[in-house]
């Protein structure tokens, strides 16, 4: 079954399905700075555009871009910025 998300007045949205392999979301970012949380391990893999990511326990800001990943363990909460609409893969373990 395919779910359909939306967050932050819609300037976030998402398309959740499930396989073998887990839980995954891909979605598109507006322009915009985001704080999200999570509540199982994640790894983001950006598809196109770039995300400037602020990881649990840093203090510095990472750009990731197209064709990278990054990780993020359960129950954290991290903050996003893009600056063009940018889409993504999360998936869930």
């Amino acid at each position: 079954m395919i779910s359909a998300n939306e967050y932050f007045d819609s300037n976030v949205k998402s398309l959740g399905y499930t396989t073998a392999t887990g839980n995954s979301t891909l979605g598109v970012m507006n322009p915009g700075e985001y704080e999200f949380g999570t509540s199982k391990h994640e790894t983001m893999r950006v598809i196109e555009g770039e995300m400037t990511v602020k990881l649990p326990g840093n203090s510095e800001w990472v750009t990731y871009k197209a064709g990278e990943a990054y990780e993020i363990d359960a129950n954290k909460k991290f903050q996003v910025k893009v600056s063009t609409q940018t889409s993504y893969l999360c998936q869930y373990k």
